[in-house]
């Protein structure tokens, strides 16, 4: 009895298939493969005890760290770049303009199509000999690039083309291999966030902009007083849902650089996780792996979740 009323499981046998899924499927894997990161196992023979060694070899692992860094790379670079783009477009697709419908389609197509299929076109347009780019380039007498095999760090390459040096110290950033990937990343992922700014922003009350433009304030100053604070949940969520999707990135990572691009530069964490498991077969090295990913990605989101979400404006 809950108030004097009668209680209603109902409500639970509702939920039970899908608490029965997620136990399943999420957070028994989770303890599973914990159990396995402290075994040797080849998944042919009896796993071997080893204890917390997997884990020694992790820090001793120089490929595993270049993974790591490689990982941040992409995160650094596609989440922010993913984040300002799907903003601008969604901003564009918010006017009352013919054939919005059209657009938004066309935006979201990407989305929808096979990551697979999406990584051979955009092999053909990175191609160093027949591809578009390239092509493009030559138009306008640029040299043409060979992108996804060029392991140069972008940063270096950027203060060199500017005739600036760049410091030994500092970072050199992520390889132009690297670059290639993230905005074939960027591409495919734009009509999602689009899709969740352009809710967010037919969400915003149109009377704030109309007090704002009685007011005398600028496209600029409206998005900055007005556009910008109510989007903070909009940004809060894609934000995060970004940096979750950016730490495990693969897909494009195998089939657009398949040995790891050069010199290891395209190598992150789940792919060298791949070639653990399912290359070298040494599975409990691997879940090592996955586990460490697994504390990684937990400690960003309850970072956002605690520090983040205070600064998002919910009214």
């Amino acid at each position: 009895m809950v108030h004097g009323k009668r209680f209603d499981w109902g409500a639970y046998g509702y939920l039970m298939p899908v608490v029965g899924i997620i136990l399943c499927f999420h957070v028994l894997p989770i303890f599973y493969s914990l159990a396995i990161s402290f075994y040797e196992w080849d998944l042919m023979s009896d796993p071997n005890w080893v204890g917390t060694e997997n884990f020694r070899r992790l820090i001793d692992d120089p490929m595993f760290y270049k993974s790591l860094v490689n990982t941040l790379y992409y995160v650094l670079f596609s989440v922010p770049l993913s984040i300002g783009a799907a903003l601008c477009v969604a901003m564009l697709l918010n006017n009352p303009i013919a054939g919005i419908g059209v657009y938004r389609t066309i935006y979201f197509l990407p989305v929808i199509t096979s990551i697979n299929a999406v990584s051979i076109v955009w092999n053909f347009i990175y191609h160093p000999e027949y591809g578009l780019l390239n092509k493009l380039l030559a138009l306008v007498n640029i040299a043409p690039r060979l992108w996804l095999q060029d392991p140069t760090p972008l940063m270096p390459l950027l203060s060199g083309i500017a005739g600036l040096g760049w410091p030994d110290w500092l970072p050199a950033g992520p390889s132009m291999s690297m670059v290639s990937i993230i905005v074939m990343s960027v591409w495919k992922g734009l009509g999602y966030n689009v899709i969740i700014f352009l809710a967010g922003l037919q969400n915003i009350p149109k009377h704030l902009y109309e007090a704002a433009t009685i007011d005398g304030a600028s496209r600029w100053q409206q998005f900055r007083h007005i556009t910008w604070p109510l989007l903070s949940p909009t940004t809060f969520f894609v934000f995060t849902m970004s940096c979750i999707g950016s730490f495990q990135v693969f897909s494009q990572i195998y089939m657009m650089t398949p040995r790891g691009g050069p010199m290891k530069s395209t190598m992150v964490i789940v792919f060298y996780l791949y070639q653990k498991a399912f290359v070298k077969f040494e599975f409990g090295y691997a879940l090592a792996i996955a586990f460490v990913l697994f504390l990684m990605v937990f400690a960003l989101t309850l970072f956002n979740k605690l520090y983040l979400e205070k600064k998002v404006h919910y009214s």
